[in-house]
């Protein structure tokens, strides 16, 4: 009965799909091999199921397009992950399922796809006629990397249009006064439902994907949007002291605000929103990163674990539960390779520990239903062992192969790895969009940069690697803000 979780589920063993290229960052080539094999042998999507366009995308059309790529580089970095007798089976599936989703980008005014939580695609069936006209943000806007890299790989076009379609549709429809975006908004109408401009649930993945569309495929029209909305985000969302480790005033915080006006709208943050410090480290604005990143663990010291809803003002959860969500640990791990500094260790050891104390159940682990309470959920969300788990495993792998590849990888939003190279910024068509050709500039890899912002990256001396990060008032400072002290 409750369509949030059972749609995402979606009766194809989604957990073992979302798992996969896991088992190969581990190095677990045995496990990776039988994993493979037993998706390609049991696994089909010609069923009778109602999925939710945004979570098959990034955790099943993602996985399979990951695991493809690992085991059909001729390099193995992870070792042997080769299959015996592999005939691109996990890119046919792969190609059958977006297939499947494309309904979702027919019969609609504007171009964006029917969304991740009200309208669905059924897998047989297409679109249900009863299907609502809303979507949120990150639903809409944040399949280009999956759907893109599926068009390259194929050199069909059409995937990589539709999704490319959907970003240029929602980039359209944003404030002429703020430059801000909304969180809902109707596929028909174009007419904003949900007015909240934030970093969070409903927004968070559409920004990342702009950064990281950049990254893969090298079209500049990508970077210009995302340093746009950046400097938008900036300008209306942020809150506190102009710098993260000196001056007067409050902590750094993003807010919610109104996509009109830029006034604020609630006193709430919530735990997806601590993606953000892992994609400052991306663009090399990693001071800032370090400041909200330890605004979000001084919120987990509290409780041993995230509310999926946190009153700043309050200082109190608004919605207590925690599903085992990896955002604190992604930012935790890339935090960690940007400073090499000892804290992030220990701050990963810290969440490992509260895992294994609050969470462990016995067959998994389980998501909290209360921070406070520490009681128990019967469920895991398959993102625990796509995310969570990969991102604590790397951030002690000092020695793993990712790490050795200077800039050859990339994650995901559902935390796949894919491989940054060539191949995915040769696409074999002119016109992604006929109408926009003269845009479509591409850049080579040794050219990628965040414009304004990498200047950034070496702004943390090798004086303080073996420092806190912050100085020790305005830590005291941020435990004060989330009641620690």
């Amino acid at each position: 009965s409750n369509l949030n979780i059972n749609d995402v589920l979606g009766n194809y063993s989604l957990t073992l799909i979302d798992a996969l290229d896991t088992l190969a960052v581990m190095g677990n080539s045995s496990e990776f091999q039988k994993a493979v094999k037993l998706v390609i042998d049991t696994v089909s999507f010609d069923k009778d199921s109602t999925v939710q366009v945004f979570e098959a995308t990034i955790r099943v059309l993602g996985s399979l397009l990951s695991a493809h790529i690992i085991i059909t580089d001729t390099k193995q970095p992870f070792g042997d992950m080769s299959i015996k007798d592999y005939d691109n089976e996990l890119l046919h599936m792969a190609h059958d399922l977006a297939v499947r989703l494309l309904p979702a980008f027919e019969n609609t005014k504007t171009g964006l796809p029917y969304p991740r939580a009200y309208p669905r695609v059924n897998l047989k069936k297409g679109v249900p006629p009863d299907s609502h006209n809303e979507t949120c943000t990150a639903g809409a806007g944040s399949l280009l990397v999956e759907f893109g890299i599926l068009s390259r790989l194929l050199g069909d076009s059409t995937f990589e249009w539709v999704a490319r379609r959907a970003v240029k549709a929602l980039w359209s429809l944003r404030s002429n006064n703020t430059g801000l975006l909304g969180n809902v908004v109707n596929i028909q109408t174009g007419h904003w439902v949900g007015k909240q401009s934030g970093l969070g649930a409903g927004s968070d993945s559409f920004y990342e994907y702009l950064l990281k569309s950049y990254i893969l495929f090298g079209e500049k029209e990508d970077l210009q949007m995302f340093n746009d909305a950046y400097q938008n985000i900036q300008n209306h969302l942020r809150r506190g002291r102009e710098a993260c480790n000196e001056g007067e005033g409050d902590p750094p915080l993003y807010v919610n605000v109104n996509m009109y006006t830029g006034q604020l709208m609630n006193t709430w943050i919530d735990s997806l929103q601590a993606f953000f410090p892992g994609l400052q480290v991306l663009i090399g604005d990693v001071e800032d990163a370090i400041c909200l990143h330890a605004f979000y663990y001084a919120i987990w010291k509290r409780y041993g674990a995230l509310p999926e809803r946190y009153n700043w003002q309050l200082q109190a959860p608004d919605v207590p539960f925690y599903p085992l969500r990896p955002e604190l640990v992604e930012s935790t791990y890339l935090l960690y390779q940007a400073t090499k500094n000892p804290f992030y260790l220990h701050v990963g050891m810290d969440i490992l520990q509260s895992l294994e104390k609050y969470t462990k159940a016995k067959c998994g682990y389980a998501t909290l239903h209360h921070v406070v309470e520490k009681t128990q959920e019967d469920r895991m969300e398959s993102f625990f062992l796509s995310e969570t788990c990969k991102y604590l495993y790397l951030l002690f792998d000092e020695e793993n192969p990712v790490h050795k590849s200077g800039n050859k990888f990339m994650f995901t939003t559902e935390g796949h790895i894919v491989s940054v190279d060539e191949r995915f910024r040769n696409s074999l068509w002119q016109d992604i969009l006929p109408e926009e050709e003269e845009s479509a500039e591409k850049v080579k890899p040794s050219e990628l940069k965040a414009a304004n912002f990498s200047s950034n990256c070496n702004r943390v001396p090798d004086e303080r690697r073996y420092l806190l990060p912050l100085k020790s008032n305005y830590m005291r400072q941020i435990d004060r803000m989330v009641g620690l002290i």
